[in-house]
């Protein structure tokens, strides 16, 4: 698992599943296309499958086959073709059957269905549709026809291969880096992946587990995702325990689902997104900045808050000391920093803290 959990719609809770990762099989089958695109095949006619074989094949395209609804259901669930090529009338399990399945399969539902049939009848074509096709093409087959009406479909296949390739690149980097990250799905609030690290902190944090989003977190997005994506913005970022010497910062890094743009047109903020989750400590940032700035702790300390705004009197207080104690460790940090006053020792501060923690606000 690399760190990394994953929830589909079996899992507890019923969390949804994101963007299905590309099987072992798939991805073999496709290293050798030019393409890249997966087609499956169902037909009980030998004859047709060797025509619709040899178009995609001279096309570059992977082709798996099936000749019965059992074989091509297990085809379907083992290599998650880019496509399926379903023909409506076959014997024992018909098409249609077969289609309703993969459509009921969370990890085949997205797969687009188009339905090779003799029957032209209006009554056999709502049917192939109803349960799930996205198009249709009649026999006899016509491989021109079939490669182009293919090609529209494939196309949203493509994306969705591409944003689940970029999505997954995305979290191998901020795993690797020890970075905590989730992501949610919108409008529902269904946390769908996070890092072991994110498992840890919303534990200790917000007492929450998958598939379970911490309500401040599903707020916050409600609150800020739509108008922050109509303008174009990142979010304001959310703190959660802020009174306190630790506490968490997110920040939503990027959409990761929805790629055509569809759901988010209809609602608002709709979609997966990707979020950061950062522990900020006032201890660590001290500890960077006495080692960054070559300050005693204490100094280092007293620099931390007179950055936060604080008086002599507030940190004196703040660290059980007098004020006059406060000053004078201040005056040896503006020898130190080559500065004489609070706001300029407080710039230089910031600037270096900035350099170590990017996203660090006063």
């Amino acid at each position: 698992m690399n760190g990394i959990d994953e929830f589909s719609e079996d899992d507890d809770g019923g969390a949804a599943a994101a963007v299905p990762a590309i099987s072992p099989l798939a991805a073999s089958l496709r290293e050798n296309t030019a393409r890249g695109d997966l087609v499956l095949v169902v037909d009980d006619v030998p004859d047709n499958l060797a025509v619709l074989h040899d178009a995609l094949d001279e096309s570059g395209y992977t082709v798996l086959v099936a000749t019965d609804g059992p074989t091509a259901l297990a085809r379907a669930a083992q290599a998650h073709p880019d496509i399926v090529l379903l023909d409506a009338m076959m014997p024992g399990m018909d098409g249609f059957e077969v289609a309703r399945r993969l459509k009921a399969d969370a990890a085949t539902a997205e797969i687009p269905i188009v339905f090779m049939t003799g029957l032209t009848e209006t009554e056999h074509l709502v049917a192939a549709l109803e349960s799930g096709g996205v198009d249709y093409v009649t026999k006899p087959i016509k491989p021109k026809e079939v490669l182009a009406r293919m090609n529209v479909h494939l196309q949203g296949a493509r994306r969705a291969r591409q944003q689940a390739q970029q999505a997954g690149q995305a979290r191998n980097a901020l795993d690797a880096f020890g970075y905590a990250s989730i992501t949610v799905r919108m409008p529902e609030g269904r946390l769908i992946w996070q890092t072991s690290l994110a498992r840890e902190l919303l534990m200790r944090y917000c007492g929450t587990e998958a598939p379970a989003t911490p309500a401040a977190i599903v707020a916050w997005l409600q609150r800020y995702l739509p108008q922050a994506q109509q303008a174009g913005a990142e979010p304001p970022p959310l703190e959660i325990g802020q009174q306190a010497a630790s506490r968490l910062q997110l920040r939503v890094h990027r959409q990761t689902g929805d790629a055509d743009g569809t759901a988010s047109a209809t609602v608002p903020g709709a979609g997966d997104w990707l979020i950061i989750i950062r522990e900020l400590s006032d201890t660590a940032v001290i500890e960077a900045m006495s080692l960054a700035l070559k300050l005693t702790a204490r100094e280092a300390e007293v620099l931390y808050w007179v950055v936060k705004g604080k008086t002599n009197k507030d940190i004196g207080e703040i660290l059980g000391a007098s004020p006059a104690t406060a000053k004078k460790h201040l005056e040896r940090v503006y020898v130190k920093l080559g500065v004489e006053t609070r706001t300029a020792a407080a710039g230089v501060a910031i600037k270096r803290i900035r350099e170590i923690q990017p996203h660090f606000e006063v």
